[in-house]
């Protein structure tokens, strides 16, 4: 059994994002309508490849001539230009055509990082999302948003790019450590401080039976939450409105993860951080948010600040390199109540260290 959502795009880049279990027969039979069977090219996350590559390989060297796997070292550094280079080097080298097929196999540095390389080779060739973490699925391998990073600050080189299909089985949840599995509960919490205040519950049901090995459980979890990405993305492919309500805590955490030279905090952790701050800066400015609603998850997040609490002076000059950032004020997503999201450019440095005294004293 799968289900499908369908995602429909102002610039008629339209697909489906199907969810469910042991979906390779169903991306096979997409694959073999629309694509050329002479070769496929598979970029695949290393921890991914390890533990599942004979199924996949298997899966596809049934229908296509020739299978071209690179597999990306695991973590945030792979998002980067050496990165990108190399796998455009094996790209071109396999002999592509337009017609000639990308799959995405892994979390968000993976769909990122391979979603740019189809998004540039031959000005665009095809790409196929398989998220295989929970925050893929619910966030990253939908909506087109395709990067890398720089020195300067988190996926500052990228493009809008739409892929042909995202393919969610949660069979690959399986063999997803712990640690991931709380990476991807942060934009799950998100999507319920923005929208759905119900999900909340549910997920928070999922957790607390410890249902980590279950995969199959966590389906509606996961479709309710790609569906109020879907909403908010086909309503505006390239944020430039309500799109930008999906940076809940981002900019926040954009400011950790750069500070943790992209290695000390997951981006997960650093969302759930940034929620905080998020609902601080609401409060401070008229909201009255309840962050019991944050604290029931926190037990499940082991991470604290302390390695980056006494260069405060950094924070609000990281905040300004955010790529969000408009006539030089912090653009933050903040909340008028829960579920009632909105955008507010903020020049009062007061407030924003006031928030992040707040994460600070909650996470250290």
């Amino acid at each position: 059994m799968f289900n499908k959502i369908s995602v429909q795009t102002t610039t008629k880049d339209d697909y489906f994002i199907t969810i469910g279990e042991n979906l390779l027969d169903e991306l096979n039979h997409f694959l073999l309508a629309h694509y050329s069977t002479e070769k496929i090219i598979v970029i695949i996350d290393q921890q991914v490849h390890l533990f599942h590559n004979d199924r996949i390989d298997q899966s596809l060297q049934d229908n296509f001539a020739k299978v071209l796997t690179y597999v990306v070292p695991s973590g945030e550094a792979s998002k980067s230009l050496d990165q990108y280079c190399s796998i455009v080097d094996f790209v071109l080298n396999a002999g592509v055509e337009r017609n000639t097929a990308i799959l995405a196999i892994g979390g968000g540095v993976v769909g990122d990082l391979a979603g740019y390389v189809a998004a540039t080779v031959l000005r665009g060739i095809p790409l196929i999302q398989v998220p295989t973490t929970l925050l893929a699925m619910v966030d990253s391998s939908i909506g087109g948003k395709t990067g890398i990073n720089h020195s300067k600050g988190k996926n500052l080189i990228g493009s809008f790019y739409q892929p042909k299909a995202v393919y969610a089985d949660v069979s690959f949840l399986k063999t997803l450590p712990k640690k991931e599995w709380v990476n991807g509960l942060s934009e799950i919490i998100k999507y319920g401080m923005i929208e759905t205040p119900e999900l909340l519950d549910e997920l928070g049901e999922l957790v607390k039976q410890d249902d980590f090995d279950n995969p199959g459980k966590w389906v509606s979890v996961i479709q309710k939450s790609a569906a109020i990405k879907v909403n908010l993305v086909q309503r505006d492919v390239k944020e430039g409105g309500v799109r930008a309500y999906l940076n809940f805590g981002h900019t926040y955490a954009h400011v950790i993860e750069r500070l943790g030279d992209y290695d000390s905090f997951s981006h997960g952790e650093a969302v759930f951080a940034g929620m905080f701050g998020a609902v601080k800066a609401s409060n401070l400015l008229g909201a009255e948010i309840n962050d019991d609603k944050l604290k029931p998850f926190k037990p499940y997040y082991s991470f604290n600040l302390s390695s980056i609490a006494d260069r405060f002076d950094e924070f609000i000059p990281l905040m300004l390199r955010d790529k969000k950032v408009k006539d030089s004020n912090i653009r933050l997503v903040l909340l008028n109540a829960m579920a009632d999201p909105y955008v507010k450019m903020i020049d009062n440095e007061n407030l924003i260290h006031e928030s992040w005294k707040y994460i600070l004293d909650h996470f250290n």
